[in-house]
C-alpha cells in the first residue's frame, strides 16, 4: 500500500466539500439538495463511480467549478468519492442537507482553506484516509481574540 498527498485545488473565493458516497444518483441528489436549499450558490460537483463503468460523473450550474470538481475527482482517483466547490453562499448553508442525502456515508471536510487529502493507494484502487484543513494551531485565543470572533460573526450575517 503507498500513501499520496493530493492536494485539492480550487478557486480563490470558493470552498469545496469533499465526501464520500454509494451510488450512481448521488450527483442529482446532491445537486437537488443545494438548489432547494440555496438557488443562488454557483456550485460544481463531481462523483466518481467504484463499479461499473467506474466513470466521474459530473453536474452543477456554473462550467468552472464542474470542471474543477471533476478536475479533482480525477486526481485523488478514489471510488465512491464526491467533491463539491461552491461560490455565493458557505458549506454551512448547505451542509445539513449534504449529510440528510441518503447515499451520502461520510463527509471529509468543508473549507476555503488549502486541503490535502491523505489516499491510500492499493492493488484495487484509492480511498480517502483523512484530511489535512488549514494550517496547526498558533496558540490559544486570548479574551481580545473572542471578541474579535465574535464581532466577525455578526459582521457576516451568523449571529445577532
Amino acid at each position: 500500500m503507498v500513501l499520496i498527498n493530493v492536494p485539492i485545488l480550487f478557486p480563490d473565493g470558493a470552498n469545496v466539500i469533499v465526501g464520500q458516497s454509494h451510488f450512481i444518483k448521488t450527483v442529482e441528489d446532491l445537486y437537488e439538495a443545494i438548489v432547494n436549499t440555496n438557488p443562488a450558490m454557483k456550485f460544481g460537483i463531481a462523483f466518481n463511480e467504484a463499479s461499473g463503468p467506474c466513470l466521474t460523473r459530473h453536474d452543477g450550474n456554473d462550467p468552472e467549478l464542474i470542471a474543477c470538481a471533476v478536475d479533482n475527482a480525477q486526481r485523488v482517483a478514489a471510488g465512491h468519492l464526491f467533491v463539491i466547490v461552491l461560490r455565493d453562499g458557505f458549506p454551512i448553508n448547505i451542509l445539513g442537507r449534504i449529510k440528510d442525502v441518503p447515499e451520502v456515508v461520510n463527509l471529509f471536510c468543508a473549507t476555503a482553506n488549502p486541503v490535502a487529502l491523505i489516499v491510500a493507494e492499493s492493488e484495487t484502487g484509492r480511498g480517502v484516509l483523512g484530511v489535512i484543513d488549514g494550517q496547526s494551531p498558533k496558540g490559544v485565543e486570548t479574551a481580545e481574540d473572542i471578541v474579535a470572533r465574535k464581532e466577525f460573526l455578526r459582521k457576516i450575517g451568523y449571529k445577532r
